[in-house]
């Protein structure tokens, strides 16, 4: 999964506006045109109908000679249209089709000579915009992504667990297409939890996979209003995409309120994407112990039997950075 089919739809909904808006401007810009220079327009009609009588004297047979005549004089027409445009300081490109995108003319798709299509740079461009608005840390990534990890400020067994962790994700982030796996990073404040979420959301929203990263706090906001609300039926795209996103990174699990519905509607997205086959990244400040004890036994089952258990010790390097 990338985009949903809104998403997809939106963007070509936008495409559809662009095109529309550079067919208006071209034809306004060839209308100014046409009548500054209506020579030009009478040559290119000239040539047209010189194009349909080569084509049937071709068909018929004709003598070569005639057929060379008609084509001679397309060609003089032509010389003449380049003679005036570029003693205009103009030329052909200017009577072209305007477009945002030259590369696909502003349709998101570039097509082979064989007919196969692949996505445009302008597509992806857009694709991304929305994959990053979606999972809710653009401003995060520019700070926390492989690019700014250090080991400057562990030691000991603590950097060797940093190290170890560090490593579990770079292989989450290669295999993630070939390999279903869920993370819960455990420590306490400081430790490197959300930030290592954040190195492996930022590499997979670059290679164009759905990621939503979201406190617990929000999380079971979400949840809770599709569940209770009047306007619940408001948040059903939101709601779906938690349980069909490439990856749902859920955190500081543990700082919402306990309740039986948080028990439930957990355990209810942890199975449902296991289910569906669709990684999780849960980051945490308790122990397997504590999650057990809030969120139930079952709970803790699908965590230790679906999660692979990365502990993060030692200093807080929030305050150590300050």
């Amino acid at each position: 999964m990338s985009l949903t089919n809104e998403q997809y739809d939106s963007i070509m909904r936008e495409y559809d506006r662009i095109r529309n808006r550079n067919a208006r401007a071209t034809a306004e810009k060839q209308k100014m045109l046409y009548a500054k220079f209506p020579e030009i327009k009478a040559w290119e009609n000239r040539a047209v109908t010189l194009k349909v009588r080569e084509a049937r004297l071709k068909m018929e047979g004709a003598d070569e000679r005639q057929i060379e005549d008609v084509e001679n004089e397309v060609t003089e027409l032509l010389v003449n249209r380049m003679a005036l445009l570029e003693s205009n300081g103009l030329s052909n490109e200017d009577f072209e089709p305007i477009y945002d995108c030259k590369y696909c003319k502003d349709t998101g798709y570039v097509y082979e000579p064989d007919g196969t299509r692949y996505k445009c740079h302008c597509f992806k461009d857009r694709e991304i915009n929305i994959l990053y608005n979606q999972s809710g840390i653009r401003q995060l990534l520019k700070t926390e992504n492989f690019s700014k990890l250090s080991f400057s400020y562990q030691e000991g067994e603590d950097l060797e667990r940093l190290k170890m962790a560090a490593s579990v994700c770079k292989n989450f982030v290669e295999t993630f297409d070939t390999e279903y796996k869920n993370l819960l990073f455990n420590g306490t404040v400081g430790t490197g939890k959300s930030f290592l979420s954040c190195c492996i959301a930022s590499e997979l929203l670059e290679t164009y996979h759905s990621v939503i990263y979201l406190s617990s706090i929000s999380l079971f906001d979400i949840l809770a209003k599709k569940q209770f609300s009047k306007d619940g039926a408001d948040s059903a795209e939101e709601t779906g995409n938690l349980y069909d996103c490439d990856l749902l990174i859920i955190d500081d699990l543990g700082t919402e309120l306990s309740n039986s519905f948080v028990a439930s509607a957990l355990f209810g997205l942890i199975n449902e994407r296991n289910l569906k086959r669709k990684s999780t990244i849960i980051s945490t400040n308790l122990d397997l112990r504590e999650l057990g004890e809030r969120y139930s036994e079952r709970v803790l089952s699908r965590l230790t039997g679906n999660f692979i258990f990365l502990q993060l010790t030692g200093k807080d390097t929030r305050m150590l950075v300050k």
